[in-house]
């Protein structure tokens, strides 16, 4: 990887999210919690979740990734309360139709996930980059299988 490849990757912007990750810690009574961890690069989002007719209520997640994930974290952290499994699906289908196909940026509230567009070369890292849906997803599933 050529150096100006690098800068390019880890814009100041990914690396201002990465060092601003809304609701970190964990809820103190989740409905739901899910650990998601991408082999490759062994970064890992554990995620807990309320819920209200299936609607994220309140959120936290705890992020071991590198910056690449944790600006995704950051930006989905800012979106997901309000969102249900529907929209975090079709928003986590988006951003790697985005990453792995040249798709477009993702619809609103996704469309801040558009700082990542340069990771699109990077294969690696794609995996990372989607760990926060996963875990989102997997917690919402846990949840709903416990009520």
């Amino acid at each position: 990887m050529a150096d100006s490849d690098l800068i390019k990757l880890y814009s100041k912007q990914i690396l201002a999210l990465a060092a601003a990750i809304p609701h970190l810690g964990s809820l103190e009574a989740p409905d739901g919690e899910a650990k998601a961890r991408s082999p490759l690069c062994g970064s890992t989002v554990t995620v807990g979740i309320t819920l209200d007719a299936g609607t994220i209520t309140d959120f936290a997640q705890n992020v071991k990734a590198c910056a690449l994930g944790q600006a995704s974290a950051a930006i989905l952290g800012g979106v997901v309360i309000g969102l249900d499994r529907a929209a975090l699906q079709q928003g986590r289908d988006a951003l790697h139709a985005m990453l792995s196909q040249n798709g477009p940026v993702p619809a609103a509230p996704f469309e801040g996930f558009e700082v990542l567009q340069p990771a699109r070369e990077f294969k690696n890292r794609h995996a990372s980059i989607l760990l926060p849906f996963d875990a989102t997803l997997n917690a919402i599933d846990a949840a709903m299988a416990a009520a």
